[in-house]
């Protein structure tokens, strides 16, 4: 799907966790997306566990971001209510334009597996040219997630790489 015209997505894998960032939880999430990144043919480029700190997840973002390491960073871990979940917040703070509809499309397409997919507080934007979507932090939950968009993401990240200039007609009813 994202290798045509030899088009890969360069991603990145952000796991924010302050449990696996001290090497006291493995991180079972962040190869979750990897896998199912790889199975669409990306190419992971930056893979990283870091702490629940606004500062380093906005700093690890954008230098992501700015010296174009990747094209796509998937974060895992910090979207729910607890005290420390602040990734969104950190996402919002580096951003330059909000994509309000990847996490709404997410939303709708999990609550139908859990209602819990209602208090998700998930973020997704643009940063120069990379596109940055938070996930939640357990692997089922990732999985369902990401599903949800999996397919749509490769045609976001070639609008912003200027792959695509035109317009192309996918609407179910045509």
């Amino acid at each position: 799907m994202s290798e045509q015209n030899n088009f890969k997505i360069k991603t990145a894998v952000l796991t924010i966790s302050d449990k696996g960032s001290r090497g006291e939880r493995k991180d079972l999430s962040g190869p979750v997306i990897k896998e199912m990144m790889e199975n669409i043919g990306a190419e992971i480029v930056y893979e990283e566990i870091i702490a629940d700190e606004q500062e380093e997840i906005k700093e690890t973002l954008s230098r992501i971001a700015d010296q174009k390491k990747a094209d796509l960073i998937l974060t895992t871990g910090g979207t729910g209510f607890a005290k420390r979940d602040i990734t969104p917040e950190a996402t919002l703070a580096v951003i330059e334009k909000e994509v309000p509809g990847i996490p709404e499309k997410i939303r709708a397409d999990t609550i139908s597996i859990t209602p819990q997919a209602a208090l998700s507080r998930a973020r997704a934007g643009i940063r120069k040219q990379t596109l940055i979507i938070n996930f939640p932090g357990s692997p089922k939950a990732v999985r369902e997630c990401l599903e949800a968009v999996i397919e749509i993401i490769p045609h976001g990240v070639k609008i912003l790489k200027g792959e695509i200039t035109e317009h192309q007609h996918s609407h179910k009813n045509k």
